[in-house]
């Protein structure tokens, strides 16, 4: 039986990031599980240390289809490349050209909603960081 995944990501500011994934992905923020009314009533029950940073942000895809995504405070900010990313594909058929396009017109959507162009890679995908420096591809789907 295939596993199904969720994401974190550690962050500095949870909401900012958490706004910039929403726009990225199309996310919305995640119900509490049941029986909870609320996120705060959720991790009462965990009896956190006083000093454990409780502000978050929890995030899914609206039609249930790829992983959750947290987004949880930390102390300390990001000081390495990750070793995991997100892939943001672009859909769409056509010429390179086009993909190419639409690759680019997502960058730049990305771009107004506080990400960062790296690279762009070959006219085949842009390389690019969240507002906190996480980063993430931008990439058509297979032709």
């Amino acid at each position: 039986m295939p596993a199904r995944i969720d994401l974190t990501l550690d962050s500095t500011n949870a909401q900012v990031l958490a706004a910039f994934w929403k726009t990225a992905l199309g996310y919305i923020d995640e119900p509490p599980p049941p029986p909870f009314a609320t996120r705060a009533e959720w991790l009462a029950q965990f009896d956190l240390p006083e000093d454990d940073p409780e502000d978050g942000a929890w995030l899914c895809d609206p039609d249930g289809v790829g992983p959750n995504l947290s987004i949880l405070d930390v102390p300390e900010p990001k000081t390495a490349k990750n070793r995991l990313h997100i892939d943001i594909r672009v859909e769409g058929s056509g010429t390179p050209d086009e993909r190419w396009a639409r690759i680019l017109a997502e960058a730049n959507r990305l771009v107004e909603a506080g990400g960062l162009v790296l690279e762009e890679v070959d006219r085949h995908h842009v390389v690019m960081a969240d507002p906190e420096g996480n980063e993430f591809c931008v990439a058509a789907t297979a032709a």
